[in-house]
């Protein structure tokens, strides 16, 4: 492609003589992504304020970035649908693959223009040193809604309204703007079918909408990050061979050995499978909706299989009460807080809305040591409320040397050996304590 094609040279009479600016001619960049194998793209220039949440990152990871492209791969829905997992991911991995090829000749094709650019990976690898915080550099999801490439359906999945949830999207930053960025869509392509809910293992999405992070986390990535340093610590803590077979069974032990060797593995992403949003893929659901469910439904609602769950967790509950016939894993979830403010940004993720069922409690907490921090965490029921300071009247007051605290949330100290020493200081009834931890089941 000819340079001449690809920009579009304006003088700016407020730049001092012989300066320029460089704007991208959108239809040539559009057709550059496409032919790189792209199966649709947007572009949202940087200042869009749907894209306040990545202002930070991008400022860090390339602060010349003047706009960011957002192009999605199709992925061949059949092997998503099938309950036999190692076809699901195999096409994940090989979708992702090519998604990181695209998005890296994308950037190789406008380097050799003379334009600054980069490419994100698609998934992994990510920034681990920040674990278990934001291990991301760009948030494909909220670029792609901003660029108009779909919207987030209520199983938190980006359906893009021809193709539906059945992509992998790829974001590339690049130091230039375009002549015409892409609008948002003005409609959500979701249908609030709800069979996401329905065909969730572990209950991770609710018929109300809401998202319970550390079910989906437990069980689908079992075996990337969290479950990885569970097994890790189980193979530390065996006394010998036996002991490990008795924590871990054979077909979990190979499993893990699969996802090192291959490419970590989902567990289920089911919520995926059964979507049948997006016009390419709404026909068989509109005309015949029981076939459906009999073909792609029932088939992973029925499947015998393990589902990974933390010991009283509302996972735990779904699953013994949703599906009998699956069995109930018990679990370390691998999420650890290595700081308080860490930890108050994550309580929500794992809270157990099934366990806080009848207690009322406003908590004021109050660290010291390392790090100060006053904290107020209201529960009413299935509603968790965290805010900085002190607000109501507590119910129980802890103040606690921070990493007192968080060694006792890792389960490294011991609470009443805490109490003991007056690292952890109580004021109110101590079984308001004992409630608050099973609200957090880890």
């Amino acid at each position: 492609m000819e340079t001449t094609t690809l920009l579009k040279r304006e003088a700016n009479g407020n730049l001092p003589a012989g300066a320029v600016i460089t704007r991208l001619d959108t239809e040539s960049l559009r057709r550059l992504c496409l032919e790189a194998g792209a199966d649709d793209v947007g572009f949202v220039e940087v200042a869009r304020p749907s894209l306040a949440s990545e202002s930070a990152e991008i400022q860090n990871l390339a602060p010349w970035t003047k706009t960011l492209v957002s192009f999605c791969v199709r992925m061949n829905r059949e092997p998503i649908r099938t309950p036999a997992r190692s076809l699901s991911n195999l096409e994940f991995h090989r979708t992702g693959d090519r998604t990181n090829d695209i998005a890296r000749e994308i950037v190789s094709a406008l380097e050799r223009e003379g334009i600054r650019a980069l490419n994100p990976s698609m998934g992994f690898p990510m920034e681990m040193q920040r674990f278990p915080g934001r291990i991301w550099t760009i948030a494909h999801k909220v670029v792609a809604e901003a660029a108009g490439l779909g919207k987030m359906g209520i199983h938190r999945n980006i359906i893009h309204p021809k193709f539906g949830n059945f992509i992998l999207l790829g974001t590339v930053l690049i130091d230039a703007e375009v002549d015409s960025p892409s609008p948002a869509l003005d409609f959500n392509p979701c249908l609030e079918c709800k069979l996401c809910v329905a065909a969730c293992p572990v209950g991770a999405i609710t018929p109300e909408g809401e998202f319970r992070f550390g079910s989906c986390y437990t069980h689908n990535y079992r075996e990337f990050m969290g479950g990885f340093t569970d097994w890790v610590e189980n193979i530390a803590d065996s006394k010998d061979g036996a002991d490990y077979r008795h924590r871990v069974s054979d077909d979990e032990s190979a499993s893990m050995w699969q996802s090192l060797g291959f490419g970590p593995n989902y567990k289920a992403a089911y919520c995926l499978s059964v979507c049948p949003a997006g016009d390419d893929v709404i026909g068989p659901y509109q005309s015949d909706k029981p076939q459906f469910l009999r073909e792609v439904v029932k088939p992973l609602q029925n499947k015998v299989e393990k589902i990974f769950v933390v010991p009283g967790s509302d996972a735990d509950v779904h699953v013994r009460k949703r599906f009998p016939h699956k069995t109930p894993r018990a679990v370390h979830a691998g999420l650890r807080p290595w700081s308080i403010g860490g930890m108050l940004t994550t309580l929500d993720l794992v809270f157990a809305r099934n366990q806080a069922q009848g207690l009322s409690a406003i908590y004021h907490f109050k660290f010291t040591g390392n790090e100060v921090v006053d904290a107020t965490i209201k529960i009413e029921g299935p509603a968790l409320e965290i805010s900085e300071g002190f607000h109501g009247k507590a119910d129980l007051e802890i103040t606690a040397d921070s990493e007192t605290w968080l060694g006792f949330v890792r389960k490294e100290r011991n609470l009443a050996w805490a109490l003991v020493r007056r690292k952890i200081k109580l004021w109110g009834d101590p079984r308001l304590l004992v409630a608050f931890g099973k609200c957090f089941p880890s």
